[in-house]
């Protein structure tokens, strides 16, 4: 349905104008505060981008190595590495696929302990909280460098990064869900005799199972992404070869990697995308 535009008079303009003043010109303390703000900002980004030493001369020169690089890196070309690749590639979804996996099946019952309407206890329900924070704040790549030295190169060592990674986010994703659902059910159950593990079968988990499954494909097309980077630090999959091929310099072979991997993540958002319209529209019409 369009919106239809709506046109005002000179006179309704001047009765909106008398009854919202605050909207139309806002006191001088509100604009002075915001001018304030926007210059603090300003300072603090110019700050940084003197602390760090930007410059435009490097930029320049910068993008035009880079537009020397592209020029280099056509046509894409595997040479005689096709099956390796394509080997490569099923590594980095395997790799996205089992760490999601992973990391959705222990997020689970943590994002119901993490839940404040399902655990009322504020000293267990701040203990999972900071651990779940603690997991995340360490980034996939971390991880991935953790998970190296332990088990070695390989898939599994990305497979573990992925896992630990998606726990943490997972987690807190349910929790949020958990805590935002429609109370009424779990009510309804409680009031009938239920008991609550079978309020939280019947009552919760009808609701928000459709929401996690919304997110777990959003995580999957994410980590398919992720994949690729803890593959360079020696995790496995595309991203090893890329930072093989980038170190010898085969620029056909890096655009050819690049481009699996554009193919692979848009291929994948299209079938997730309409997984879950699929899931929300079922769940809305249930």
């Amino acid at each position: 349905m369009s919106r239809a535009r709506i046109r005002l008079s000179g006179d309704e303009r001047a009765r909106l104008a008398a009854a919202h003043p605050h909207l139309v010109a806002p006191p001088i303390n509100t604009r002075v505060r915001v001018g304030v703000i926007i210059a603090v900002f300003a300072g603090i980004a110019a700050f940084g981008f003197w602390q760090l030493g930007f410059n435009f001369d490097r930029l320049g020169s910068g993008i035009a190595q880079l537009a020397h690089f592209v020029t280099l890196m056509m046509p894409p070309d595997p040479g005689t590495q096709l099956p390796l690749y394509m080997h490569a590639l099923g590594e980095t979804l395997a790799i996205a696929f089992l760490g999601t996996l992973g990391g959705a099946i222990v997020a689970f019952p943590f994002g119901f302990l993490a839940a404040k309407n399902v655990i009322p206890n504020i000293f267990a329900h701040f203990a999972v909280r900071r651990v779940l924070d603690t997991v995340r704040g360490v980034d996939r790549l971390i991880w991935a460098l953790i998970y190296v030295t332990v088990v070695g190169l390989g898939p599994f060592a990305g497979i573990l990064a992925i896992a630990t990674a998606s726990f943490a986010e997972l987690g807190k994703l349910f929790s949020e869900a958990v805590e935002a659902l429609d109370r009424k059910p779990v009510e309804g159950v409680v009031s009938t005799g239920g008991s609550p593990v079978e309020a939280v079968r019947f009552g919760m988990l009808p609701q928000v199972l459709p929401v996690l499954a919304s997110q777990l494909l959003y995580y999957f097309e994410s980590n398919a992404r992720q994949s690729t980077i803890v593959g360079i630090v020696g995790a496995g999959g595309l991203g090893l070869h890329l930072a093989e091929q980038i170190r010898v310099l085969e620029w056909q072979k890096v655009s050819f990697l690049v481009l699996m991997m554009l193919i692979m993540v848009a291929v994948i958002d299209f079938i997730s995308s309409r997984l879950r319209f699929a899931i929300i529209g079922k769940s809305r019409i249930g």
